[in-house]
């Protein structure tokens, strides 16, 4: 096979991400199929071969957890001490991050990855810890079990019964620049148990029973050896990217999974990673907004939030789209996205109402063509786990009230026709009680337009079906004319309901544009940085109503308040927004990082580094989870800070100028004045040769020789009359 010509843009984003690595430290992860398998062990022994070499290294975290052959591989490291945090009374020990950048040894050993820290700590993760190690150059060795990776949680917990709490994401794995797998036979893994290598033994008898089956280490084992041959056949692909190979396997599949309200869509968005994963694929995670979610409970949309929010932490591109037919809505995206695979849930609902108000499942499988569609059994759901359904955003007693007196219209003016001597033809009042149901369902919700067919059902047969003031029906035909009242009242709130929620959903669109829109003209025609941040506080003010901050950094890159702060930002609000700044991550309230903040902070950043953070005080730590929201304040920052670094940049352009300009005129100078000078010096040089030529002796030989005259001078210089005689 001959060599294909690289693509100069793969090319370029390769050197760019090579330098990229050069700044960061390495990781290098230890990884096993389970405890006990000797993860730690070989770490230090990896340490120390390398201590050997001459290499720097400190031991940072080392759980030797009472072995006396691991704690033997610890002596003689330099082991960091661990920083105290007092929590509801009990001290904990935790890993001393800032102890060990200033240290900022050449290697440092950080055990257990999955571990979660003590509340009072920088981050709530121990992997954050090394993300930020890993940003000031510090290269880490690290352990972690496969259980513990966020898209296995569910596998693990199908297999050992065991939920694990504590979880990693698998991007951390995929970011690693070196894996190793310890790995040991369950026969080997037990009998080490058995001999108290692992644990103490009355704990070694209950683990062997429990998690520590033959079975579940299998499985376990797997797993590991899957994810590890993954990552052997990513570096494959990496090494024939940089070489130009071309490919021999079909690298286009995307997935796409359906989210919606159901305690399963985070299962859903695990297997969808799973499958990508295995086939290299780019997926997304999908939720088609309806007039069903007018109607949701807290409960299921918080399901659609923790499903989008995991399957941005996966490496999934999370989408919010919007119609009247989520399965319409999800075929077009997937058709426009070059989808080849679609995931959703097996439905649960009785089979009558599927027929009754349509499946998903089966509107996808009959529209999607050649995309394949993939269901899958979704968790076992507790009854008692939901909270009933939402009544807030639903019709109010009023609405009911004034959807009645609607119909009470229809029924005053008959009345008053037939008090004038007039008759009342009942196809007469079906034609009005008609218009009456169709302004109330045009007017209001489902519910309010049923209730006025009801009424106006009621009316009309009290007041004009013979007999008259009774509900007694003596012509059967009218029975149709109250069905088609009754079926014309359910449609056009249906309709409604669908038109009002489209509605709401391009106002929430034409308002998001508009933001930006606005934005973008304001800090176009901004000269100056004040004026910059007055239209971002006021973009921000205007969009999410709340009074923001901006911090720019000054002397040594430390931030502060540009202008007066709207909330108090002492010393730990300044810490949070420096580390924002320096990091260029989210951080503060509503984050998993130093969640504790009063604000939260978003970096302004552009081009590879930041130009400043944003502070918002948001009140409730979930207001930004939205992916939508989420997004349009990043949209708002990145518009920020690219005005910002423009202000930067045209400043340095005018510096430049400024030189530029400065060295023209010293060179214009120079040039002016060596020119003037030429003609004077030259002539100064002639005289200045001629006079030294005078004053040169003539030779004794050609004085003797010649016949001068020989003249005297009586009198001094100026007066000079030579007197001469031959």
């Amino acid at each position: 096979m001959t060599p294909q010509r690289p693509d100069p843009d793969a090319l370029l984003e390769r050197v760019r991400a090579e330098e990229a690595r050069e700044r960061r430290g390495q990781l290098k992860v230890f990884l096993g199929a389970s405890p006990g398998v000797g993860k730690t062990f070989t770490m230090l022994e990896t340490a120390r071969a390398k201590r050997a070499e001459g290499l720097d290294v400190v031991v940072g975290v080392a759980e030797t957890h009472g072995r006396a052959e691991t704690a033997r591989l610890v002596e003689g490291l330099e082991v960091m001490a661990r920083k105290e945090i007092e929590y509801r009374g009990v001290r904990l020990e935790e890993f001393d991050l800032d102890a060990a950048l200033a240290r900022h040894p050449a290697l440092l050993l950080v055990d257990e990855l999955a571990h979660t820290n003590a509340p009072g700590s920088r981050h709530a993760k121990r992997w954050q810890d090394v993300e930020e190690l890993l940003a000031a150059g510090i290269n880490v060795y690290t352990t972690v079990n496969i259980q513990h990776f966020e898209s296995l949680n569910d596998v693990v917990a199908q297999i050992t019964g065991v939920t694990v709490r504590e979880t990693v994401p698998d991007s951390v794995l995929e970011r690693a620049d070196e894996i190793e797998l310890v790995d040991v036979t369950p026969d080997v893994l037990q009998q080490r148990l058995r001999e108290g290598k692992v644990y103490v033994p009355e704990q070694a008898g209950r683990a062997i029973e429990r998690f520590f089956r033959k079975g579940n280490l299998i499985a376990l084992r797997e797993l590991a050896l899957r994810r590890t041959a993954e990552r052997v056949d990513a570096q494959m692909r990496g090494y024939m990217a940089e070489q130009g190979i071309q490919e021999t396997w079909a690298t286009g599949e995307r997935l796409l999974v359906c989210i919606g309200p159901s305690v399963s869509a985070t299962r859903l968005v695990r297997a969808t990673r799973r499958m990508a994963a295995r086939v290299h694929a780019e997926w997304f995670a999908v939720h088609v907004e309806t007039a069903r979610d007018q109607r949701l409970s807290p409960a299921e949309r918080e399901d659609i939030l923790r499903a989008m929010e995991l399957a941005e932490q996966l490496g999934g591109r999370s989408v919010t789209l919007s119609g009247q037919s989520a399965a319409e809505e999800i075929l077009a995206y997937a058709r426009a996205h070059n989808v080849t695979r679609i995931v959703l849930g097996k439905t649960r609902r009785p089979r009558w109402r599927d027929r009754l108000v349509g499946s998903l499942l089966d509107a996808l499988v009959r529209g999607s063509g050649a995309i394949e569609v993939v269901a899958i059994t979704g968790v076992e759901e507790d009854d008692g786990a939901r909270s009933p359904p939402a009544t807030t955003r639903g019709s109010t007693p009023l609405e009911y009230v004034a959807a009645a007196a609607i119909v009470v219209v229809p029924t005053l003016l008959g009345l008053i026709v037939r008090a004038l001597g007039m008759p009342v033809l009942p196809i007469d009042a079906a034609m009005l009680y008609l218009l009456a149901v169709v302004v109330a369902s045009a007017r209001f919700r489902r519910g309010p337009a049923v209730v006025a067919s009801l009424v106006g059902i009621a009316s009309f047969d009290f007041f004009f079906v013979h007999p008259f003031y009774t509900f007694s029906v003596s012509d059967v035909r009218y029975v149709l004319t109250f069905g088609v009242m009754l079926v014309v009242a359910l449609v056009l709130g249906n309709l409604t309901g669908r038109i009002r929620s489209q509605a709401e959903a391009a106002r929430e669109r034409e308002q998001r544009t508009s933001a930006l829109y606005g934005l973008s003209r304001e800090l176009a025609a901004a000269r100056d940085r004040e004026a910059v941040l007055a239209a971002a506080l006021r973009s921000v003010r205007d969009t999410f109503a709340i009074e923001a901050a901006v911090l720019l950094p000054g002397e040594n890159d430390a931030v502060t308040v540009a202008g007066p702060p709207p909330y108090p930002v002492d010393d730990r609000e300044r810490a949070v927004a420096q580390w924002s700044f320096d990091h260029g991550q989210a951080a503060g309230r509503g984050t998993t990082t130093l969640p504790g903040a009063g604000a939260l902070y978003v970096p302004l950043a552009t081009s590879g580094r930041s130009v400043g953070v944003m502070g918002l005080p948001v009140a409730d730590p979930s207001e930004f989870r939205d992916p939508a929201q989420r997004r349009l304040l990043e949209s708002l920052a990145g518009q920020t800070a690219a005005a910002l670094e423009r202000l930067d940049l045209a400043e340095r352009s005018r510096e430049s100028e400024v030189e530029v300009e400065a060295e023209r005129l010293r060179t214009a100078l120079l040039s002016s004045l060596s020119h003037d000078m030429r003609t004077p010096l030259a002539s100064i040089e002639g005289a200045a040769s001629t006079l030294l030529q005078d004053a040169e002796p003539t030779p004794a030989a050609r004085r003797a020789s010649s016949p001068l005259p020989s003249c005297r001078s009586p009198v001094a210089w100026g007066d000079w009359s030579p007197t001469c005689s031959t």
